[in-house]
């Protein structure tokens, strides 16, 4: 993976963690234990500290970065979707960040919180815990149900076997020329839609 010092600070990725080989990692980075960070996203820690704790994932295309004197932090299985972009903000224990979200300056999401897709988080917004907000600008929706917040916790749970299985048969590879005869899929990860949950 593209890792690179800055100041004297070298990323730190825990060796369950996995890092995709095409994400970059600068300077004050802090990748934990079981951690998942997604193809091309980008961690920059060279104006602040940017720390991930146990279990949490940042996904696909993702750019996380500082303000001066405020770090990011993802508490443990914080969950930030493909596409978001978090800065200088403190994502709750639990919580979901949806994909392509945008988090401002000094934004604190409370635990078991969801940030819906493409919302927008203004500077200094603090979300309650067990909150649901969307929007742009985001705004509380409601508060979320036990099984609201279970059904999350799933979806979490699916990305820490995702980085021990990427960690365990994840190589680069060419490509074949062509399909193989009765050719395997992917294993099921059992998760079920939110839809499918509400029954």
């Amino acid at each position: 993976m593209p890792c690179y010092a800055y100041e004297g600070l070298t990323p730190v990725v825990h060796p369950t963690a996995f890092v995709h080989p095409t994400a970059v990692l600068i300077g004050d980075v802090i990748v934990g234990e079981g951690c998942l960070v997604g193809p091309n996203a980008v961690l920059r820690g060279d104006i602040g500290r940017l720390e991930m704790k146990k279990g949490s994932n940042i996904q696909d295309t993702c750019v996380v970065h500082c303000f001066p004197g405020k770090d990011v932090v993802v508490e443990e299985d914080g969950h930030v979707g493909h596409g978001a972009v978090l800065h200088g903000c403190r994502v709750g224990r639990n919580a979901l960040i949806g994909m392509n979200a945008v988090l401002m300056d000094d934004v604190v999401v409370g635990e078991n919180s969801i940030v819906g897709a493409l919302a927008f988080v203004k500077e200094g917004t603090e979300i309650a815990p067990n909150t649901l907000v969307a929007g742009t600008p985001a705004k509380v929706i409601r508060e979320l149900s036990d099984r609201e917040i279970g059904w999350k916790s799933r979806g979490t749970d699916v990305y820490h076997h995702l980085a021990a299985r990427h960690l365990a048969t994840g190589q680069e590879v060419e490509p074949l020329r062509a399909v193989e005869p009765d050719r395997v899929r992917v294993p099921d990860v059992l998760y079920e839609t939110k839809e499918a949950n509400k029954n």
